[in-house]
């Protein structure tokens, strides 16, 4: 196997990660909470990913790692600003020898979530955004070129149950050889057991970028957020991939603090 196909490989996992909408973490699906006029919110959270596959008879064990930081502000009380850079690590090996190691940021996204409908527990965001390559595409961190966009949110809280649904399109213009039509879909739900504490669960499921793939990726989530104060949360998760294409495994951890 060619090394370039690998690089190839490794992008994918990048970009997967660092393009879609981000939830309350560890979700990746989105909710419609907004923070409202004036506030605004840091969030910083990390992720470690691992897969072990043989591909044409070679062993191939690919792990990374990213930290995210990510920026928001409520500019009228339905409507947040968001701003996230990624910065990711990858490596990769077959057959136990090094042939991809790199790390460095990752492509950058500004968002808009609008929240355009609340009615008795139910509510309705749109959360278009850009995505500018910021991210160095000779070493599988970027896509080279700006791309854009568009999920449709839904929630609908029922306590102490909350449920969450995101549809999404990426326009994942680039210069290493993608799927530039890719769409999005996921659910997911928390439960508040305990006052301050929620378990938290995530299915979804996205085409895949690879050009010639035929399987798309899909996921599951499970994970608890914990909120030491009305200003502050930590939460902590473990994703698996329910796809052969997709991470075999990703622990996570974040935080959040708002102002």
């Amino acid at each position: 196997m060619e090394h370039r196909v690998i690089k190839g490989v490794v992008l994918c996992a990048v970009l997967f990660v660092s393009s879609i909408a981000w939830g309350a973490h560890p979700l990746i699906t989105d909710d419609t909470e907004t923070l409202g006029k004036g506030k605004f919110q840091v969030e910083v959270s990390g992720q470690y990913d691992s897969k072990k596959e043989t591909l044409d008879g070679i062993s191939v064990e690919e792990t990374g790692a990213e930290v995210a930081t990510t920026l928001s502000y409520g500019f009228i009380e339905s409507a947040d600003l968001v701003l996230s850079l990624p910065h990711h690590w990858g490596q990769v090996k077959e057959d136990g020898v090094t042939v991809y190691d790199e790390k460095g940021i990752s492509d950058m996204i500004i968002e808009i979530k609008w929240r355009f409908f609340k009615n008795d527990g139910l509510s309705l965001a749109l959360k278009p955004g850009l995505i500018f390559p910021t991210g160095n595409k000779g070493k599988g961190l970027g896509s080279g070129k700006t791309g854009y966009q568009l999920f449709l949110i839904g929630s609908k809280e029922v306590a102490p149950w909350a449920f969450h649904a995101n549809i999404g399109y990426i326009g994942n213009e680039n210069e290493v050889n993608e799927r530039t039509n890719i769409w999005h879909a996921s659910l997911a739900a928390t439960c508040e057991v305990v006052k301050d504490l929620k378990l938290v669960g995530n299915i979804g499921i996205e085409r895949n970028r690879a050009a010639t793939a035929v399987k798309d990726p899909a996921f599951l989530i499970g994970g608890v957020i914990y909120s030491l104060s009305e200003r502050f949360d930590i939460d902590f998760g473990v994703k698996s991939g329910l796809t052969p294409n997709e991470t075999e495994w990703s622990l996570m951890a974040g935080m959040a603090f708002r102002f």
